[in-house]
């Protein structure tokens, strides 16, 4: 753990003060902290969502390049695939975790190899030789009807898992969900220190690529900024983890841009002044995801500031995640929040869109969902988990707000990463709080 406090002190070092970009670890340190959290999650995480769930035995199953999605965050950073057949058991004797292999070889330092071949040629009759001494009660297995991050055990090896087995056993499997969505969405401490790092991360490619280093009025396209974002997300060594989007609201009859519906992306524009530039940008860094929405506007000849029209539909924007954040309380589904965002903000004069998610391994992550842009009238099943403490969500809506000075409406879309700790929510690197402007004015940043 020592190795791990002397690594996210290093991430806290800028490679270049003046861009203000922090440090990016190399592969070797970044897998050395991954695996370091992974050891803490087993004995800190793991425990208790097994306890919360009544589950003794949880079993992973999964072939090489046909990874359950809660499986592959178990396994060691030096592993980029599950080999051959691989299953992981986990075993709660009531005092402590058993985690093991039914393997030839320990899975990382975590899961220790339980099976020798020589012994027992069949891997699979070695499986049921460790459930049968171990006698479980429930033996949970990822498989979900609701939830796909909680479904990722093949029919196959379903089907043979419980031929292997015996009839007892067969009558103890369970569905796994609520141990799979809660691992997945829990966030530790030594996690969260590092999610600030990478959140500020995603914040500074945001903050660049929405400046006049990136762009020039007149000539660059929304394209062009949208794949200067992945060739700087790929310079940096990191992924992006969805194609950005970049797009514009202006003051022009002809643009529609507000009526877009999601499920289709913007038209390629060029960048004018006056406009209102939008975008949404994700990044994977250390096996953590970001999901951001920010704002620009293009100064026109003469202008220091925006328009005060765009300026306060900014802050109408801001106080719609006001109101959404203030509904986060430890058991609440995700429809109850949505319901009641929505009726506070309509009773305050907004006209919102709310359509907020989980974030962690996954940029769409485990956890309740908070509306869909198509689906504000509650989402089924996924919107009916509750909320737990200790985990992170991206705020993500819109406000429909009507700009007289452009005969329009307009939306203002915004989206930041944050956390809940079970009292409150706070922001993981804060959230853009005014228009960035192109270009930058002095003391004008956005943030």
């Amino acid at each position: 753990m020592r190795l791990l406090f002397i690594l996210l002190a290093f991430a806290f070092i800028p490679v270049f003060a003046q861009a203000q970009m922090p440090q990016i670890l190399d592969l070797k340190q970044q897998g050395e902290v991954r695996d370091a959290w992974l050891k803490e999650r087993m004995e800190t995480v793991l425990p208790d969502i097994m306890r919360r769930s009544e589950i003794d035995m949880w079993i992973l199953i999964s072939k090489e390049y046909n990874e359950d999605a809660v499986l592959k965050t178990m396994l060691p950073s030096n592993w980029l695939a599950a080999r051959r057949t691989t299953m992981l058991i986990i075993y709660d004797d009531g005092d402590k975790l058993e985690t093991l292999a039914c393997a030839r070889y320990d899975v990382g330092e975590v899961f220790t190899k339980a099976w020798d071949k020589d012994k027992q040629p069949d891997q699979w009759a070695r499986l049921a030789e460790i459930i049968k001494e171990r006698n479980p009660k429930k033996i949970a297995v990822n498989r979900s009807e609701h939830f796909g991050l909680a479904d990722g055990l093949s029919s196959f090896h379903y089907d043979k898992l419980v031929k292997s087995i015996e009839a007892k056993y067969k009558e103890r499997l369970v569905d796994g969900t609520t141990l799979a969505i809660g691992w997945l969405e829990t966030r530790t401490k030594n996690e969260m220190i590092v999610y600030q790092q990478v959140c500020r991360i995603a914040h500074e490619i945001i903050a660049e690529g929405l400046s006049d280093k990136v762009i020039q009025p007149g000539i660059t396209s929304t394209q062009d900024v949208v794949w200067w974002y992945r060739e700087r997300i790929r310079e940096l060594g990191l992924k992006a983890w969805f194609h950005p989007t970049v797009d514009v609201q202006r003051h022009d009859p002809d643009s529609k841009e507000h009526l877009r519906n999601f499920s289709r992306r913007p038209d390629q524009e060029i960048i004018q002044p006056g406009d209102l530039i939008h975008m949404d940008l994700g990044i994977t860094y250390l096996g953590l995801n970001t999901d951001t929405q920010e704002n620009a506007y293009v100064l026109k000849p003469g202008e220091t500031e925006p328009p005060q029209y765009l300026q306060d539909a900014f802050k109408k924007g801001l106080a719609v995640m006001d109101i959404l954040t203030a509904e986060f309380k430890t058991g609440r589904t995700g429809n109850e929040m949505l319901a009641n965002a929505l009726k506070k903000g309509k009773a305050a004069g907004f006209e919102p869109t709310i359509y907020s998610h989980p974030i962690g391994y996954h940029g769409h992550g485990a956890g309740p969902t908070i509306g869909l842009w198509d689906q504000q009238g509650g989402v089924p099943h996924k919107g009916d988990y509750p909320l737990y403490p200790n985990t992170a969500y991206s705020i993500e809506l819109n406000t429909l707000v009507k700009i007289p000075e452009w005969n329009k409406d307009i939306r203002m879309m915004m989206e930041e990463d944050a956390f809940f700790d079970g009292e409150k929510v706070w922001y993981i690197d804060g959230r853009q709080k005014e228009l960035f402007l192109i270009p930058r004015q002095k003391g004008k940043m956005g943030q």
